[in-house]
């Protein structure tokens, strides 16, 4: 195939993504008289010719040395496969072969890859060798006997760039998830899981490194940046692509372990503690919400005997496990499903039922979460199997006790509140709401600790069947440990309030207060999902007719965001890491009066971003009693407390 004249510099970007009724109209501007053109294969009305043409043309692109047409059928390619990657013909013509090809030159050849936009063309052949076995088995197999796995594991050891390991991750991941094709990966077993556990640790330093912190854009790799931004957008959106590739880089890294892990293959590997920790961090965030990311592996390991002892063995997984089950995240339930797991085996029970217990006992009351119904039923029966048995085992007089108070609650009221009348639930029911009204008088009149003790009395007298009160109960005690300064107390509260809620974590205030007690607890992730969802919940109430997002949320919403973004701890790294090399240098000669300035600004940045990093709570709330300039202020928030309480 001879290459293609054309007026004009070629490139292989689209701007704007083509359908794929476009490859028959990719016509160049002069007549082409290349009999194996595949833009005029295309063309070809006769359906078998064109088929046959096709097949010609996959099997002779990859041996012409220099063709400026392969990045432009690649593209195209790409595309197609992208938009259609169960349509069997291509995969029928040997596109596998011709992309295996081209993967390969691009490795053995570097004179050849740097040429023209010859660098583009791997990226495209590994995307297209994902796309098209993402689905069929069929075509997985396909692929495999065309030769695949070498050249995309060549690509994964990062033999090109991340950009490469992106698309090689992720056609792996796509072959190892068949059966028919498992083993084929796996030959390579070893090797492949200490990459994909490599990748998923560090991916996300090393793209912020290579690219993100690159703040001059000169300095940047141009194929990289037309790749991420299909040759529109500047700096803003490059980063914003590259922070939706990297996350994407390291959830493929994740499923491709996870194929490994579900047969439990190689657990001895990825059950290496140090990766343990750096799984349970983890978060696909919000640029990358459809996947589990750490969650997902660690679900999985949990299935098997040897991932639960790991797993019971880091008190850091078991405590981000625990603070996931009582947040409003989409992946909640897996926390949820891991702890249970651990709780049900009885060789990690007692390993684990003391951190468990002090957060699982403020689910005991939830009913449905998602497609899972029961739930608390099934947590209260998880805490209290062996009951009697365990109170000799655990040592912690605070899990001992609230093991008791689930007992009470859960069994011992239960069964009371079944032998009363409906009349005297009825007069119990009154009692509490006479209770709660005393106590939002306290706490309108601004004594708080007071207003929580009878808030305390009226959940006590309050029947269990009485859900939606009992929820606004919890809800406003939650409000009080707001303001005393207790957040643990805080979160307990608002998450058995948004237990009782229906459905589930959808309770306004009890998510904004919990978003609270988070943020002064220094736990941005979850402090931002409550917020996120207290948001959508104003967004979506049928009783504002006009939105109006509060500021003191979108401020959260801002600062949380700051403290979540994906590369927050990569710049910290950043930071530190330019810092010791400025450091170091000071051996060599003195620094002056504007350097020692220079270092001192440098110093205060980094400590503004590691704090932010950590989490750390950074919005200073206005203390109760204020100046006199803001009493006008407080008078005004005072009357506005009545709408504060439900």
């Amino acid at each position: 195939m001879d290459s293609l004249k054309k007026k004009g510099k070629m490139t292989p970007i689209f701007t704007s993504t083509p359908k794929t009724s476009d490859m028959d109209d990719m016509v160049m501007e002069q007549t082409c008289t290349n009999t194996c053109c595949f833009f005029c294969v295309m063309k070809e009305p006769d359906p078998s010719l064109r088929r046959a043409g096709i097949a010609r043309c996959f099997n002779e692109m990859a041996l012409i040395e220099d063709d400026q047409q392969h990045v432009l059928v690649l593209s195209g390619l790409w595309n197609i496969a992208m938009t259609q990657p169960d349509d069997p013909e291509f995969p029928s013509l040997g596109i596998f072969d011709c992309m295996a090809s081209f993967v390969e030159k691009g490795i053995s050849d570097r004179s050849w890859l740097l040429r023209d936009q010859n660098i583009y063309i791997p990226y495209y052949a590994a995307h297209v060798i994902g796309s098209y076995t993402m689905n069929k088995v069929e075509f997985a197999e396909r692929a495999v006997l065309a030769g695949v796995i070498p050249p995309l594991i060549e690509l994964l050891r990062g033999k090109i760039s991340w950009i490469e390991q992106r698309v090689a991750v992720r056609a792996l991941g796509h072959l190892a998830s068949y059966d028919r094709t498992f083993e084929v990966v796996a030959a390579y077993e070893e090797e492949v899981v200490r990459l994909g556990m490599r990748l998923a640790s560090t991916c996300l330093d090393e793209v912020y490194v290579k690219f993100v912190g690159v703040k001059d854009k000169r300095k940047r790799s141009k194929y990289h940046c037309d790749l991420l931004t299909r040759g529109v957008g500047g700096l803003e959106m490059e980063n914003r692509k590259a922070e939706e590739w990297a996350s994407q880089l390291q959830c493929w890294s994740l499923y491709l372990l996870n194929c490994f892990a579900f047969k439990e293959r190689s657990l001895n590997l990825i059950c290496n503690q140090e990766f343990l920790t750096n799984l349970s961090g983890m978060w696909g965030g919000l640029v990358n919400h459809s996947s589990p990311a750490g969650v997902g592996l660690i679900r999985i390991l949990c299935y098997s005997k040897y991932g639960r002892k790991s797993i019971s063995e880091s008190k850091e997984v078991l405590q981000n496990l625990c603070h996931l089950s009582r947040s409003s995240d989409d992946w909640q339930y897996m926390g949820i499903d891991c702890l249970l797991l651990l709780l049900k085996d009885p060789d990690t029970r007692y390993k684990v039922i003391e951190i468990a217990t002090m957060f699982l006992i403020d689910l005991v009351e939830l009913k449905t979460l998602g497609d899972r119904s029961c739930l608390g039923e099934t947590i209260t029966k998880a805490l209290l199997l062996d009951y009697k048995q365990s109170k000799f085992k655990i040592k912690s007089s605070q899990v001992l006790k609230a093991l008791q108070e689930i007992w009470e609650l859960r069994v011992e009221r239960r069964k009371r509140e079944k032998t009363i009348s409906e009349e005297k639930v009825e007069e119990r029911r009154v009692l509490a709401n006479l209770i709660k009204q005393q106590a939002n008088h306290m706490f309108w009149s601004g004594d708080v600790e007071a207003a929580l003790k009878s808030y305390t009395e009226a959940l006590d007298a309050c029947p269990l069947k009485h859900r939606k009160e009992r929820m606004i109960l919890y809800s406003n005690r939650a409000q009080c440990f707001l303001l005393l300064g207790d957040p643990d107390a805080a979160i307990r509260d608002s998450t058995r309030a948004l237990c009782l809620s229906n459905p589930a974590n959808s309770h306004g205030k009890s998510l904004w207060r919990r978003s609270q007690a988070y943020d002064m607890k220094g736990l941005a992730k979850e402090s931002l999902m409550d917020c996120i969802m207290f948001i959508n919940g104003c967004i979506n109430s049928e009783t504002n007719k006009r939105v109006k997002i509060p500021y003191y949320a979108a401020r959260m919403i801002s600062k949380q965001m700051d403290a979540t973004w994906l590369f927050a701890n990569a710049q910290s790294k950043a930071s530190i890491s330019h810092l010791t090399k400025v450091q170091k240098s000071d051996d060599d000669y003195e620094i002056s009066s504007n350097e020692d300035q220079e270092c001192d600004e440098m110093m205060g940045m980094m400590m503004e971003k590691k704090s932010i990093a950590s989490g750390l709570s950074t919005i200073i709330e206005e203390p109760l009693i204020v100046k006199e300039r803001n009493r006008r202020e407080m008078k005004r928030a005072r009357r506005r407390n009545k709408a504060v309480m439900a």
